[in-house]
């Protein structure tokens, strides 16, 4: 039995529901929404094929968070009254903290896929997991691979928002440490043309898009690449904006040789070289790791009811005892020094590009 939306009339003794938070409008990153959707739909169906959780379907009850923090915690607590056992997903970091507060004050436990912030929520609590790396981790990996490539005079271009700010500090604190600069330059006011100018102006070795996309990101790549001044100009993108293929779609060429971080093994195993065609075939191109963290998420709370029970208490009170084999690897959970909510210490980090010359495909330029 696919997993659904819910439906009225239907009954909540009959399937275990699990509510599935993504961005599927805009604002929010529509195609990583997508992606997100699809490995959670993929789990839960294949799921319900064995024969579900103690005999019962799961039911994925989905709402759009359209990077909206207030819709988020809306549909946070409508899906607390529709008696969902748990909470998964969400991409966006904002949005996903606003959903985990709620979460962790109506006592619902908390599954986040994807999003990176490091405190999720303000205090310590039971009732929120994540899959995906905190973002000190990621990014100051991400520093340290600029370091080695030589360069120590960054430019940063960016918009207002707590996710893009957090990504700025800590990149400075990093390459502070290293003996770099870092210089950051506001988008609020400012048109790509006139960011080209300042990046002649910072003598910028590199240029790392902390914007939205595809826009400003798509205009500052095109404006960037074709101006001479700034042919020697190293684009990067931490956030991964070049994950998805919409970027090679606007870009052409120019999405290449555009360093991202992107959160999946060198070698997937068996289990994800399954899920990864599974996907390919439900999407209609390649999955993003995004779409792999959904399916890893739905797999991690099934396992948590199978060996804890579908109370709500009991799948909060799971996370420190799972071992659940994923497509990614082996997933379990931890307490961090500084954390506040449970972590997989060892989801793995890539730093890729898309090829020059064959931007389809993507070549690994780092791995953990």
């Amino acid at each position: 039995m696919p997993s659904t939306v819910s439906r009225p009339g239907r009954s909540e003794e009959a399937t275990i529901r699990i509510g599935a938070l993504a961005p599927l409008t805009r604002p929010g990153w529509v195609q990583a929404g997508r992606h997100l959707l699809a490995g959670l739909e993929l789990a839960a169906s294949e799921i319900n094929g064995a024969g579900g959780v103690a005999g019962k379907p799961l039911e994925l009850v989905v709402r759009d968070t359209a990077a909206d923090p207030k819709k988020a915690v809306a549909a946070v607590d409508e899906l607390a009254r529709l008696g969902v056992v748990a909470l998964a997903g969400e991409y966006h970091s904002v949005v996903a903290r606003a959903a985990a507060t709620r979460a962790d004050e109506l006592g619902v436990p908390f599954l986040c896929s994807s999003a990176v912030l490091d405190r999720l929520t303000e205090q310590s609590t039971k009732w929120v997991a994540r899959l995906a790396p905190p973002q000190s981790r990621g990014w100051q990996i991400y520093a340290d691979f600029l370091s080695r490539a030589g360069h120590h005079r960054i430019a940063v271009a960016s918009q207002q928002s707590v996710y893009w700010a957090s990504g700025a500090h800590i990149l400075r604190d990093h390459v502070h440490s290293r003996g770099g600069s870092l210089s950051e330059i506001s988008m609020s006011s400012l048109d790509p043309s006139s960011l080209c100018d300042k990046l002649v102006d910072h003598r910028a070795t590199v240029l790392l898009l902390l914007v939205g996309d595809p826009e400003p990101a798509i205009s500052i790549v095109k404006s960037v690449r074709n101006d001479r001044r700034l042919a020697t100009i190293k684009i990067g993108a931490p956030a991964g904006q070049p994950e998805f293929a919409e970027w090679a779609t606007l870009l052409g060429e120019d999405s290449a040789a555009i360093p991202f971080l992107r959160y999946r093994p060198e070698h997937l195993s068996a289990l994800g070289s399954y899920v990864q065609r599974a996907l390919r075939e439900k999407l209609g191109e390649a999955p993003s790791f995004v779409a792999l963290e959904g399916y890893d998420t739905i797999a991690v709370l099934a396992d948590a009811m199978r060996s804890h029970g579908i109370e709500r208490n009991s799948i909060a009170e799971s996370w420190p005892r799972l071992r659940v084999e994923g497509t990614r690897g082996k997933i379990q959970f931890f307490r961090t020094p500084g954390a506040a909510v449970w972590q997989w210490t060892a989801a793995p980090i890539q730093i890729v590009e898309r090829t020059p010359g064959n931007p389809a495909q993507f070549r690994i330029l780092h791995a953990t």
